[in-house]
């Protein structure tokens, strides 16, 4: 093998060196778990693997077209780096991934476009701008097979076959290792600001939420953050109540004239105030990155409180958070209600609780992304697939990999 191994983890420089070491672990019944930077290492079942197969050293934009809207990047490329790249263009990833790290007491900005991808990740602006796999245009990838193959192009309107950047988007590497992404960026706005609606319940914020939404005022950010948790966040720390937000984003002319119509329609649900530019950033940073639920630097995410990320429709929500309270949990609201954030007061995550309200609900998808690694070994922590689901995920595996080399088990239990 051609590529470099410290210990346990293989650390190839190119995709023939990743080609090399899966075709090896196929030929040896061998397992790799697939890696970048490790920011997210906590997410999901726990797996024991032969090998790590570490992605991080694949790095770089190989292009950048600010006119096409287009770039591309090794899949380990940091995305801090991509960020700070298109910025320089006034543009942006629009789908916002989080930061998973400080979630599991890691340093901030070491999550990388392979992850984003991997686990399908977006922020706030997911209900407008749509997620990480909306943003796919195309990617390179070795399979479990051991084979490179392509999927997509590097122009936004490409259709060649079977979407793979979207169907692969989520797969966490237990179908292929990610090389290469194509994505589409955006220009980002000149500015932005946030109304805010204090001392709400969940309910009324829920009503609040889908009223700004669903007007003409173009509001890209919606949360709910109830006042124990709102104190954890410095912006709007000083409320001393809950917080309701509405991102506005644009010229400022155009932003100040939305508010001032959504302050009309607002005005009668509760007092009134606003975040200008900075704090504004700063606040939506914080919901992205489920900054009140994050762990201090070196925090030991085995001893913290389990944390769950919940979506449901967007009304839903505070009806989740309402069933958690015999749980003593705290919850905060993204996306206008459709995604509740639940910490727990311990490492317990009270599985049958939460599925259940997610049932009571209506339905909806319940993962478990922080608890001690013996509690995910236990627990279902990705939301349990119907019949004919897990008999399409079993499919997708069989052709991808069907010797279990990549991953296995990271998501379901033989998969």
């Amino acid at each position: 093998m051609t590529e470099a191994s410290t210990g346990d983890r293989l650390c190839p420089r190119d995709e023939a060196d990743i080609v090399e070491a899966v075709r090896w672990a196929v030929a040896q019944a061998r397992t790799l778990d697939v890696a970048g930077s490790r920011s997210k290492a906590g997410l999901g079942r726990p797996i024991q693997t032969d090998l790590t197969l570490e992605l991080k050293g694949l790095t770089g934009v190989t292009l950048y077209e600010p006119e096409e809207l287009v770039l591309s990047a090794k899949a380990g490329t940091p995305v801090a780096e991509i960020e700070a790249t298109i910025a320089a263009s006034s543009q942006m990833m629009a789908f916002e991934p989080m930061d998973y790290g400080p979630l599991f007491g890691r340093p901030a900005g070491l999550g990388t476009l392979g992850g984003v991808m991997a686990c399908n990740l977006a922020g706030p602006r997911r209900p407008s701008a749509g997620a990480a796999r909306d943003h796919a245009l195309g990617l390179r990838a070795v399979s479990g097979r051991g084979e490179a193959f392509k999927a997509g192009g590097r122009v936004v309107k490409n259709v060649t076959g079977y979407d793979l950047p979207r169907g692969l988007a989520g797969s966490h590497g237990t179908l292929a290792a990610f090389t290469e992404l194509t994505i589409k960026v955006l220009p980002r706005p000149e500015t932005v600001e946030t109304l805010l609606v204090l001392g709400l319940d969940a309910g009324a914020a829920a009503g609040a939420m889908s009223a700004a939404t669903g007007s003409y005022y173009d509001v890209s950010g919606a949360a709910h953050l109830p006042a124990e948790v709102a104190a954890r966040v410095p912006a709007v720390a000083g409320s001393g109540q809950s917080v309701t937000a509405l991102r506005l984003e644009g010229v400022l002319p155009s932003i100040l004239h939305r508010r001032g119509k959504l302050e009309e329609m607002l005005r009668a649900s509760g007092t009134l105030a606003h975040l200008e530019a900075a704090d504004s950033r700063a606040f939506w940073q914080a919901v992205r990155d489920v900054a009140p639920f994050a762990l201090p630097e070196g925090g030991d995410a085995e001893s913290a409180p389990a944390v769950w990320r919940v979506s449901v429709a967007p009304m839903a929500g505070p009806g989740i958070g309402a069933a958690l309270t015999q749980a003593s949990a705290r919850c905060f609201y993204d996306w206008a209600g459709g995604l509740v954030w639940i910490e727990m007061p311990d490492g317990a995550p009270h599985t049958a609780l939460v599925r259940g309200a997610v049932a009571a609900a209506g339905g909806g998808h319940a993962t478990l992304v922080r608890a001690p690694r013996a509690t995910r070994a236990a627990e279902e922590v990705f939301q349990p697939l119907d019949p004919v689901t897990a008999m399409l995920v079993k499919r997708m595996k069989d052709g991808f990999d069907p010797g279990r080399v990549l991953s296995p088990g990271r998501m379901y239990a033989g998969m």
